[in-house]
């Protein structure tokens, strides 16, 4: 059965009192259809309209413009580069580290500039920039952390606070102006530009990577897929050989596995939220780098693996691994439509958890179509960046089951008679929650969001 997004919120229990950063999800949207309606004081309460057009927020609220494509780095490297997309935080000794992605292709106003040390390959325009973040929202220093990668779509911190970047490409050497082949994940030190080595994970594999996730138990990291073809991606875990290792131990190598849900092909026809699969397993991959197959068509015996139509935000919580599937369109191939959906995966139980499906409806009071990023605030309650059509919104969910918007951006990138904006990505919390960090991918804007959080 197809459950719309206003049902599934509409019928979600208040459980999840006391869950912090590292919660589990399912808690928070835990109940039955009997619960209360959403109701009530939502959020924050309503967004006051910028005067300045950028970006609407709860009274109470304050952004900071952190830094804005085309502007030029402190650092003297160049010009910010464009396309912001997923971001974390890490803490420093009265500072915030925060390592931002370029999702930039060929076609990119501003790409990364190639510095030297850092760049992989001199003809791909993407790559990662690092910026330290002092009291007040201040910018001490904003560098290129590493370049010469291509379409730095998402990717996630490390235990050993570390940043992974995933190229959202598999082109090889020899198309258009690459001399290297892409389509893999780069250790980046959000501390020091010196420690940064611009080789390929390839143990990690070779594909159209989005994001990761680490279990800090045992140092497994969880990969999507976001491939935009038939069949469509792969949910994957890859097994190092140096657990826990610190910096450059992934370097190591290790084992690359696809999941495999027994009778289930492609997640997308599971539509009822809560369902539980069961006996999870794991299929080596045969070629991880890809040399003439792509991953997501090899052959992994009788048993096959599953795939997902735009896999894309992963991260870890308490004792799981979270995904997002964005949409899934049986126009495009998808066994059935669904605008959204959040999985979970139990590694000790070889669980799979269908979390909430999101719906077809726009409305500010609802989560829009299209979950991208996605995080656990650290007061509780859940943060979705929006990726649809229309208006761009961060939306929060209450451990009270209050839906509210957060953030509207207002940045207009189309036409006053065809407005257009830019989705959000890269939400990302630090220093005990007391600001949100926030990227608009077009134009590239990184905001520090302050205000009372701990309200709700």
């Amino acid at each position: 059965m197809s459950v719309s997004r206003r049902q599934v919120l509409a019928g979600s229990g208040a459980v999840g009192a006391g869950i912090a950063f590292t919660g589990a999800v399912e808690e928070l949207f835990a109940g039955d259809a009997a619960a209360a309606p959403i109701g009530g004081r939502e959020g924050y309460g309503p967004l006051v309209p910028d005067p300045d057009g950028v970006l609407d927020l709860p009274r109470g609220f304050r952004y900071t413009v952190l830094s804005r494509e085309g502007e030029p780095m402190p650092s003297g490297e160049g010009a910010v580069p464009s396309n912001f997309d997923g971001m974390a935080a890490f803490p420093g000794r009265g500072r915030t580290w925060l390592v931002r992605n370029h999702e930039n292709r060929p076609d990119a106003e501003h790409r990364v500039p190639p510095v030297k040390d850092v760049t992989y390959d001199p003809g791909a325009f993407g790559g990662c920039t690092a910026l330290e973040v002092g009291h007040g929202g201040r910018v001490h220093t904003e560098r290129v952390a590493i370049a010469g990668t291509a379409v730095n779509c998402a990717g996630g911190p490390t235990p050993w606070r570390t940043w992974l970047t995933c190229e959202e490409n598999e082109d090889k050497a020899g198309t258009g102006d690459y001399a290297k082949d892409h389509g893999f994940i780069f250790e980046v030190d959000p501390y020091r530009q010196g420690r940064t080595v611009p080789e390929p994970l390839t143990a990690m594999g070779r594909f159209q990577h989005e994001a990761i996730a680490v279990d800090p138990r045992d140092g497994t990291v969880y990969e999507t897929e976001d491939a935009f073809d038939r069949p469509f991606g792969l949910f994957y875990r890859f097994r190092p050989r140096r657990p826990r290792g610190g910096f450059g131990s992934l370097r190591a190598g290790g084992r690359l596995e696809a999941m495999r849900v027994p009778g289930v092909p492609d997640l997308s026809v599971v539509q009822e939220p809560g369902t539980v699969l069961h006996n999870v397993g794991w299929e080596r991959v045969p070629d991880p780098l890809a040399k003439e197959t792509p991953i997501r068509l090899q052959d992994f015996g009788r048993g096959g693996v599953t795939h997902a139509q735009k896999l894309e935000g992963c991260y870890w919580g308490g004792d799981r691994v979270y995904f997002v599937t964005s949409y899934a369109r049986k126009e495009e191939g998808s066994g059935a439509d669904h605008f959204g959906q959040v999985w979970s995966y139990e590694p000790s139980g070889r669980r799979l958890t269908l979390v909430i499906v999101f719906g077809p409806d726009t409305d500010v009071q609802m989560p829009g179509e299209s979950p991208d990023n996605i995080c656990l605030a650290p007061h509780g309650g859940l943060m979705v960046c929006e990726d649809g059509g229309g208006a761009q919104y961060v939306y929060g969910v209450t451990r009270r089951r209050e839906v509210y918007a957060l953030a509207r951006n207002r940045q207009n990138i189309g036409t006053e008679d065809e407005p257009e904006w830019g989705e959000f990505a890269g939400a990302a919390f630090c220093r005990g929650g007391r600001t949100m960090y926030l990227n608009v991918y077009d134009p590239g804007t990184t905001f520090a969001i302050t205000g009372p959080w701990r309200r709700r």
